[in-house]
């Protein structure tokens, strides 16, 4: 079985972070791991506390990690400080970790900062370089590229800027009243669209996780990016489309047991 390691924040109401990669990465027929970067006091409604991990503890676990089972992807989600992005830099280094899928996740859905601004810096000089592919939304991607995006066009020409800039692949997500739900994959100088259909459920609380761990779920078993990035897709609508409510104890990356048929499959 093929192997993934999620390095992001821990959310107290298992929707996104790392409850929801080791759901997703499972459903998607990987074995799941994970190193903690911080514990957050959250729910859909907002984050409330956030307290880090010493740099130092989160270097054990990644040795930890990698001295015993070592990952065929590594995803990286939420990492608030200059100081976490550098020691896990160092690792990925160290290791020669492979199949990296970096969510630079700098904003909550619910609107919450979650990274500290001094850290964006790090992140853009230390991380996005390693990264096979950075998955920002467009809020995210406005940041990184040091523009406004509008338009379709606006998405293009972002999504050059930072892969350009940082040597990797770009998944610039649609949404944010942004082209409707369709994501812009930039890779070796060529874009591709990959259309979706927007669909209306409120239930989006951890769907950017949800995607990029499934991202580095398809990418742990050897499909291609583009392959990768469909999956994840199609993944990804598919629990939306089914209308699940967050009250009754499911969510997007909680819709396991109905969506599994094709990825159980695979793994068995």
């Amino acid at each position: 079985m093929k192997t993934a390691l999620s390095i992001a924040g821990s959310d107290s109401c298992g929707g996104a972070g790392i409850q929801a990669d080791i759901k997703t990465m499972t459903l998607n027929g990987v074995y799941a791991m994970s190193a903690i970067t911080a514990l957050t006091a959250q729910n859909t409604t907002g984050v409330r506390d956030i307290m880090e991990a010493s740099p130092r503890f989160l270097e054990q676990q990644l040795d930890a990690v990698f001295e015993d089972i070592f990952p065929d992807a590594v995803k990286i989600g939420m990492v608030s400080s200059a100081e976490l992005i550098c020691a896990i830099a160092a690792k990925l280094r160290q290791y020669e970790a492979r199949n990296i899928v970096v969510d630079p996740v700098m904003v909550a859905t619910s609107g919450a900062r979650l990274i500290q601004e001094e850290a964006i810096h790090t992140l853009t000089k230390e991380l996005l370089p390693l990264a096979t592919v950075v998955t920002p939304n467009v809020p995210e991607a406005e940041i990184l590229a040091g523009m406004e995006i509008h338009t379709k066009e606006d998405m293009e020409t972002a999504a050059r800027k930072i892969g350009d800039s940082f040597g990797c692949a770009v998944l610039l997500k649609g949404g944010h009243s942004v082209n409707d739900a369709n994501d812009l994959l930039y890779a070796q100088g060529t874009c591709q669209w990959f259309e979706g259909k927007r669909i209306d459920n409120p239930n989006t609380h951890g769907t950017g996780c949800t995607l990029s761990s499934a991202i580095a779920a398809n990418l742990a078993k050897g499909f291609t990016l583009e392959q990768a990035v469909k999956r994840a897709k199609d993944y990804i609508s598919g629990a939306l489309a089914a209308m699940l409510d967050l009250g009754a104890g499911s969510g997007p990356m909680n819709h396991a047991f109905d969506l599994q048929g094709e990825f159980a499959k695979e793994a068995e």
